[in-house]
C-alpha cells in the first residue's frame, strides 16, 4: 500500500472501532429492539478486523478463508436480514436472497480460480447486486413514506446511505480488480475511495444510533 492508503486504512479501522464503541454505549437503549443485532454485528465486525490486524500470525488466521467464508458472508446475510426481513417486512425475500448468495459458492468452487483471491469476485459481485436491489427498494420505501420529512431521525436512512457509498460504490473495484490492477493509478485512487467510503459507512452507522429514533 502507498503511504496515503496506509493512513486511510487506519482511518477505516478506527471508524469501525468508533461504531463498535457507539454500539456498546447505546446498547441498553435498544436491547429490546431488533437494532440490538446491528450493535452486536458492528462489535463482531470490529473484533474480526482486530483479530486479523493484531493477531493474524499468532492466531493462525488464514486471511482468504476467514474473509470469504465468514466475514463477508456474515456482512451480506446480516444486511439481507436487516433490509428484507426487518425494514421491508419480507421474510421470503430474506430467505430467497440468502439462498441465492450461498449457492453462489458452488460455481465459485467449480469454475473460478480463487486460491489467491483475497475476495472472491463472483460471490462478492452477486452479493452486492442482491444488496443493491434491497437498497433501491429501501430508497423507494423512504421516498414514499409519510415520514420522509423526518428522514434525519430514520436509522435506515443513515444505514442505506452508508451501504450505498461503500458496497455499491466499490462494486466495480471488487468485480474488476484484476483488470484495474493493470492501471495502477486508477486502482490506487479507487482503493482510497474504498477506504474512505468504508470509514464513512461506519461513521454513518454510529450516527444512526446517535440521531435515529431510539424507539424505531
Amino acid at each position: 500500500m502507498t503511504e496515503l492508503q496506509k493512513i486511510f486504512s487506519e482511518f477505516m479501522y478506527w471508524a469501525e472501532g468508533f461504531s463498535a464503541f457507539t454500539s456498546v454505549i447505546y446498547f441498553n437503549r435498544i436491547k429490546k429492539q431488533y437494532w440490538k443485532y446491528l450493535a452486536l454485528y458492528l462489535i463482531v465486525i470490529f473484533l474480526c478486523e482486530s483479530s486479523v490486524k493484531w493477531g493474524e500470525q499468532t492466531l493462525g488466521i488464514h486471511r482468504v478463508k476467514f474473509y470469504n467464508y465468514f466475514v463477508i458472508p456474515l456482512q451480506f446475510i446480516f444486511f439481507y436480514w436487516l433490509y428484507a426481513k426487518q425494514s421491508l417486512k419480507s421474510t421470503k425475500l430474506f430467505y430467497t436472497f440468502t439462498a441465492i448468495y450461498l449457492f453462489s459458492f458452488i460455481p465459485t468452487a467449480l469454475f473460478f480460480p480463487v486460491a489467491k483471491k483475497v475476495v472472491f469476485p463472483f460471490n462478492y459481485t452477486l452479493g452486492c447486486l442482491l444488496l443493491m436491489i434491497l437498497v433501491i427498494m429501501e430508497y423507494y420505501k423512504q421516498v414514499n413514506s409519510s415520514e420522509i420529512l423526518n428522514f434525519s431521525k430514520n436509522k435506515m436512512f443513515y444505514i442505506n446511505l452508508g451501504v450505498t457509498l461503500f458496497y455499491i460504490g466499490t462494486l466495480p473495484l471488487m468485480t474488476f480488480t484484476s483488470l484495474l490492477w493493470q492501471y495502477r493509478e486508477i486502482w490506487d485512487l479507487y482503493f482510497v475511495y474504498f477506504q474512505v467510503s468504508g470509514a464513512a459507512m461506519y461513521i454513518l452507522f454510529s450516527i444512526s444510533f446517535i440521531w435515529g429514533k431510539q424507539n424505531s
